[in-house]
């Protein structure tokens, strides 16, 4: 699944949603770049939950709906289970977490405080051991009364709460904002620097990076399934114990802990992407201490992995489609002129994809990587997130096809996997499989399966079809095995929640904010008739004055809302 994190180049918009995307729903990365990570492509890469009877372990409890009830946005199945509620008064064994005392110092970002948080490796087993949790804080500025804290989450899974808060909210949400709230943020257990997954070496993960994902016989489906069976191995030697423990309702419980830690008697918190999962988890497991909440870019809980990956390979298809519209009004669109229809653009750039397939492209890279398929793929996808990136994705296309350089959609391709200038990737695409491969069951047992399933993928895209369904392969080579299922979040009691959801949203396609909003028994649907992953901070005064005065004032958004 491609969730992923939503980052947004400074100065193009107010506030940087989530990451630029989450990956495709799915689990690792696609090896070759277009998977999912759910929108991840990254982002998803997009989450589930666990079995029942991993819930119960975990203090919390899977139940049968007993009602239909009446949908306000878009049917779910009623008979699906139901996250539940944990108990409001707080065990023993975990009182010496809430109760701990955080120790701030500097963090070597001006205006900003890091700390240490402690919480249990197991709640099921809080003496078994526990987990380091990195947490900053920026203090409110004031004027005006403090509201306390505001926790912000920018997806993945695995994207850094802590980069995001520093190197966007921090600074760029609005001063309003800034001046009522302590601005905190978590780097989720197994993320950056809480005790990050790590699965291959940089060379490795080039490698993987660059593997085939559209097969075209039985020795290059042996070839994927062999680096999808790698990369499962590499994550599982470096970190056994740790890897059962990444769950997302776990996470939502270290989020608890983290608000008891601060103070605060309900939660405040901004999710963008897979950051909506992780908050309506939360309210889920905690619908009395639901403060103000914001899912921005929301994902449905009540999907399987293989409807994910396979909803996003249509979201990333509108995406697009919506693209190919813009590039064919400008001169220098490599996929045609004025006139040229979407579906026409996508055959050139399959036709693309496929001469790159036999004959990679030379980039300049330092470490002799070439532009194939997989990378040309993925840098396409990355551009998808945002329009912003429209014209970036643009010239690197004409670069590519026209002058047979591959540099700059290697260079697209490397800011969607984390990789610097200097070969090293960041733990994103570790812990976004890690997170998704547990909260869900495989999208797809084995390589017959996915073969089955390709119309229906083909179908969905043209153009990304064929390799979003292969990258879905991933997770069935996890070593461990899921403890999630899909599931309904109901919060029943917990205050007004704000969904948001964007109509040509790739990576969380705008049905899953309609689906969250029904199941959810307090939300408020707040739409964005727009492009791109996520909607606060793009551009649209209507979307953000809704927010913010839902954020300043506690008061949510008319039901039915619709910005542009």
């Amino acid at each position: 699944m491609y969730f992923r994190r939503v980052l947004r180049p400074s100065g193009t918009a107010r506030i940087p949603s989530g990451t630029p995307g989450d990956a495709p729903a799915g689990g690792c990365p696609p090896a070759g770049g277009s998977g999912r990570r759910t929108a991840s492509l990254k982002t998803a890469s997009l989450t589930a939950v666990r079995t029942a009877g991993a819930l119960v372990a975990a203090g919390a409890l899977l139940l049968a709906a007993c009602s239909a009830g009446q949908s306000r946005h878009r049917a779910v199945p009623a008979t699906q289970a139901v996250l539940a509620a944990l108990p409001r008064s707080t065990p023993p064994a975990l009182l010496p977490y809430y109760t701990q005392k955080l120790t701030w110092r500097d963090c070597g970002a001006p205006g900003f405080q890091c700390a240490t948080m402690k919480a249990p490796l197991d709640y099921a087993d809080p003496a078994a051991g526990e987990i380091r949790l990195a947490v900053a804080r920026t203090r409110a500025t004031g004027p005006g009364e403090r509201l306390g804290s505001l926790l912000v989450n920018p997806g993945g899974p695995g994207g850094s709460g802590i980069d995001f808060l520093q190197r966007f909210a921090g600074i760029g949400y609005p001063a309003g904002i800034r001046a009522r709230y302590d601005l905190v943020a978590l780097d989720p257990r197994g993320v950056a620097r809480s005790e990050p997954v790590q699965c291959l070496d940089d060379r490795a993960m080039d490698m993987f990076t660059q593997t085939d994902v559209t097969p075209d016989d039985r020795t290059e489906i042996d070839a994927l399934t062999a680096a999808y069976r790698r990369f499962a191995e590499g994550c599982g030697a470096r970190a056994p114990r740790l890897l059962r423990h990444v769950s997302t309702v776990e996470a939502a419980r270290d989020m608890d802990v983290l608000r008891a830690v601060l103070g605060d008697p309900k939660l405040t918190y901004v999710g963008a992407s897979y950051g909506t999962y992780l908050g309506a988890t939360y309210a889920g497991l905690f619908p009395n201490r639901v403060g103000r909440l914001v899912l921005d870019g929301a994902v449905d809980p009540s999907l399987s992995a293989r409807r994910m990956n396979l909803d996003q390979t249509a979201g990333f298809e509108t995406a697009f489609q919506s693209f190919a519209r813009d590039c064919v009004r400008h001169d220098d669109c490599p996929l045609g002129g004025p006139g040229t229809a979407p579906h026409e653009a996508g055959d050139r750039l399959a036709a693309f994809f496929r001469e790159l397939d036999a004959r990679p492209l030379p980039t300049g890279d330092p470490d002799g990587r070439r532009l194939g398929e997989a990378l040309a793929t993925t840098g396409v996808i990355a551009a998808m997130y945002d329009q912003g990136a429209w014209p970036q994705l643009r010239g690197a296309l004409t670069t590519a096809m026209t002058r047979r350089d591959g540099s700059a959609l290697l260079a697209l391709s490397d800011s969607y996997y984390e990789r610097d200038t200097k070969g090293h990737y960041a733990n994103l695409m570790y812990a976004n499989a890690a997170v998704n491969c547990l909260d869900l069951p495989p999208a797809f047992g084995g390589p017959d399966e996915v073969a089955k399933a390709l119309p229906a993928f083909e179908k969905a895209s043209p153009v990304f079809g064929r390799g979003l369904a292969w990258s879905a392969l991933s997770c069935g080579y996890w070593p461990v095995r899921a403890t999630g299922e899909p599931h309904r979040i109901e919060a029943r009691g917990a205050a007004p929640i704000v969904v948001v959801g964007t109509t040509r949203d790739p990576a969380t396609p705008y049905r899953w904010a309609e689906s969250l909003a029904a199941q959810l028994s307090s939300a408020r649907l707040l739409t964005y008739d727009g492009d791109g992953h996520t909607a606060y901070g793009r551009g649209s005064r209507c979307i953000d004055d809704a927010i913010d005065t839902y954020l300043l004032k506690g008061t949510p958004p008319a039901e039915g809302k619709r910005c542009s």
